[in-house]
């Protein structure tokens, strides 16, 4: 059953159609791509905390955590409204009301809700069986940050 978008939602931007597994292959790439980030940041903690007696070492309590999000934030809430794993699976994130690309605070903000409820199995899996119940897609999480996720037109 082909999905159509939202009224909300110009008729220009990509459909829905196949979103939801396209997400998760692009999760799959950024968590790759995180896991690089988290590498080059740690060793520039590293650096860091050396040369600030091991003060610097207390970053590594949010390096993760922190890494993840400021990844989401810059990629998704950047001019190209997705992650890189996203343009590779040919998707791009839009707000739901105007269709336009988000900020950098809501892409952040998606990203917590994200992490947060990964951690926690039972929000996880509410917020993706809201994703197979909808008939645009929009995860749980999407429905809070007010955003929609759209196939990239090619």
């Amino acid at each position: 059953m082909a999905t159509t978008i939202p009224q909300t939602i110009p008729l220009a931007a990509g459909g829905t159609t196949g979103v939801l597994g396209r997400r998760f292959v692009a999760l799959l790439i950024d968590l790759v791509i995180i896991m690089a980030f988290i590498v080059v940041l740690a060793l520039a903690i590293t650096i860091l905390g050396f040369v600030t007696f091991r003060l610097g070492w207390l970053l590594f309590a949010i390096l993760g955590p922190g890494a993840a999000v400021l990844y989401t934030a810059l990629t998704m809430g950047g001019p190209g409204a997705s992650t890189i794993g996203m343009r590779l699976c040919g998707l791009r994130v839009v707000d739901a009301a105007s269709g336009e690309g988000i900020d950098p605070l809501r892409a952040a903000a998606h990203a917590l809700l994200f992490y947060f409820a990964a951690s926690t199995f039972l929000i996880l899996l509410v917020d993706v069986v809201i994703g197979f119940l909808r008939g645009d897609a929009r995860l749980g999480r999407d429905l809070i940050v007010n955003l929609i996720v759209l196939r990239a037109r090619l």
